[in-house]
């Protein structure tokens, strides 16, 4: 793993964490949350502070991509020297309120620039090609998935672009076995090892349909059967988990989509939403808050 930007190192790690033992878990914990860890470092440290053995720690970076240990530790420490990489902070029990909000922003922050550099352009226009020229868009997600779904539904429907949101998992099958080539079918899955999701996503793919994944683990087992991966990163806390920056950064994926999406037929696009809004605007007018 030879990556040009520091910023896409903790990203393309943390991404790999499903393939990951406990104990290989323990050591890219370690390495990515201890500050002392630096490009000095000695392997028989890491060791010792893992509760490991050396072999298990040169055998977890080839795992990785590196070429040993060194490359691990070289391109780490280069990571860990970052401002984002610094933004993270653990949410502690006698944080005070002003402490909270700032930990939670960061850790927000710190999704959005990393899951911007890690971002595949060319996924993200192959996306674009995909939803733009569809004829049947079906989203599938659940629980919070399923929210960021109809997010981003909504958008869609406001300049004509019509995307059905299935949150049900034998809705979701029945709908996937309706698709076919011309149609696309979109997955969000935060852990991209949701099985109703994968179950759905395959046999779309099967019947011909394209097939996009929203997730933040980009080695999970819905990322690798899927025509194209949009993968987000962010770090969690024991309280608020990877979900809630992850949702922050899926957002801000989906939203840069829809535009792209918007902007192929910008005629079309403002003419429809002048409908849309025209539409909802006595209402609003009497129920605004």
């Amino acid at each position: 793993m030879s990556l040009r930007d520091p910023r896409q190192i903790g990203p393309a790690i943390r991404s790999r964490l499903p393939e990951l033992t406990a104990l290989e878990t323990r050591i890219v914990d370690l390495m990515l949350t201890d500050r002392r860890f630096n490009a000095e470092t000695a392997l028989a440290d890491v060791a010792r502070d893992a509760a490991v053995s050396e072999a298990m720690v040169v055998k977890l970076a080839k795992k990785l991509g590196f070429a040993g240990f060194r490359e691990m530790r070289s391109q780490i420490a280069a990571y860990n020297e970052l401002p984002t990489a610094e933004l993270h902070e653990q949410l502690m029990a006698g944080d005070d309120a002003a402490t909270i909000l700032k930990k939670v922003f960061r850790t927000a922050v710190q999704a959005l620039e990393e899951t911007l550099a890690i971002l595949d352009v060319g996924a993200f226009t192959a996306a674009t090609d995909l939803l733009a020229g569809a004829r049947q868009r079906d989203f599938y997600g659940l629980g919070g998935s399923a929210q960021i779904a109809r997010d981003v539904a909504h958008k869609f429907l406001r300049v004509g672009v019509r995307a059905a949101v299935f949150d049900d998992t034998h809705m979701m099958r029945m709908s996937a076995s309706l698709l076919a080539p011309g149609d696309v079918a979109v997955g969000f899955s935060h852990s991209g090892e949701t099985e109703a999701i994968i179950r759905a996503i395959a046999l779309a793919r099967a019947n011909g349909a394209g097939t996009i994944v929203i997730t933040n683990h980009a080695a999970s087992r819905l990322a690798r059967m899927a025509e194209v991966v949009l993968a987000s990163t962010a770090q969690g806390s024991p309280l608020t988990g990877e979900n809630a920056a992850a949702r922050i950064a899926q957002l801000n994926i989906l939203d840069a989509l829809f535009v792209a999406v918007a902007q192929r037929d910008l005629t079309t696009t403002e003419a429809n939403l002048r409908r849309t809004m025209a539409s909802v605007s006595p209402s609003r007018g009497r129920h605004a808050t």
